[in-house]
């Protein structure tokens, strides 16, 4: 059951919500980056049934910002207005969809709030190959969906058969691959929709479960390597532009190390910045605009961010 009341401008439920509803939540502890402000309604959905509940109460104009793990997201020190919608601890369903399998091919359903790497290790253990790189992936199913996130050479939209959505009436709704525009770390709808990823079904081959589940080993062990997994971070800050990569325009332009207040370009991998510490989101955010110019001035490249930003920036002289 809800801890708080229902605050004014919502509507009330046709039935009772079964979700837990906070005020003036702290997002530095939902995202990855461990910084920036305050959400100012935080609602976890019981599951996908009380999540349509919710959004029937919410008025038109209020805003709504989905989340999961955070992990691709920085949220501005003067917080935002609005409802925050945690997904990552609500909808967490995965299993293997019978109704589609065949000799050759299987297929998995999974809710937007199921990890990704749970998707990979799920697959092979299903015998079922292609989703690998899904470890690699540290976000949920919604935010890769979302961003068709991907890495070593793979995207998120390359094994989705279809999604579910909802909107903002509670209504779901099954889509295919073509209802979106999608590109490389972005999906937009192919008309206009306010609709938000609860769920995909994951189309794979059969084959080697054992040699799929080496694979997503050498592939975290690769992850280890590369990236700087010790301290708060949001994966690739920047979208690697086309023929190039954004570490290498960033460290040829001496960036590797640069500072600002507790946020630093990692000495590991130049398109991570890491909060060493006391980080703000303004520390984080000043620093990807003092590397975007520094590029754009040596290289003519404009590196665009591959991290979501939401809120408000806190004006000179507040304080969060």
């Amino acid at each position: 059951m809800m801890n708080v009341a229902l605050p004014a401008g919502l509507g009330v439920p046709d039935r009772p919500l079964r979700g837990r509803l906070e005020s003036d939540v702290d997002m530095a502890r939902h995202v990855s980056w461990r910084a920036g402000g305050r959400a100012e309604r935080f609602y976890v959905p019981a599951d996908l049934e009380d999540l349509g509940e919710f959004l029937r109460c919410c008025p038109p104009g209020m805003p709504l910002h989905f989340v999961g793990l955070g992990s691709n997201l920085l949220v501005r020190d003067g917080g935002v207005t609005g409802t925050v919608v945690h997904l990552h601890a609500a909808l967490r369903h995965l299993r293997m969809d019978s109704r589609a399998e065949s000799e050759n091919f299987g297929l998995i359903y999974a809710e937007a709030g199921v990890s990704s790497p749970k998707v990979a290790r799920f697959a092979a253990n299903h015998n079922l190959v292609g989703a690998e790189f899904l470890a690699g992936i540290p976000g949920t199913v919604g935010g890769a969906l979302a961003m068709n996130a991907g890495c070593y050479g793979h995207d998120t939209w390359s094994c989705v058969s279809r999604v579910m959505t909802i909107d903002r009436r509670g209504q779901l709704h099954k889509r295919g691959p073509k209802d979106f525009g999608i590109g490389y770390r972005h999906v937009t709808p192919s008309r206009p929709l306010e609709e938000w990823f609860v769920a995909a079904w994951f189309f794979l081959p059969r084959g080697d479960g054992s040699a799929s589940r080496e694979k997503i080993k050498e592939l975290l062990s690769k992850r280890v390597a590369s990236q700087p997994l010790n301290l708060p971070n949001a994966g690739s800050v920047f979208r690697n532009p086309p023929g190039d990569y954004a570490a290498r325009l960033i460290e040829s332009c001496g960036l590797k190390g640069l500072g600002i207040g507790g946020a630093r370009v990692s000495e590991k991998h130049a398109n991570f910045i890491v909060n060493e510490g006391g980080a703000s989101a303004e520390d984080i955010e000043s620093l990807i605009e003092r590397i975007q110019a520094d590029v754009l001035d040596k290289t003519g490249v404009h590196l665009k961010p591959e991290v979501r930003i939401i809120g408000q920036r806190l004006r000179k002289g507040e304080t969060p």
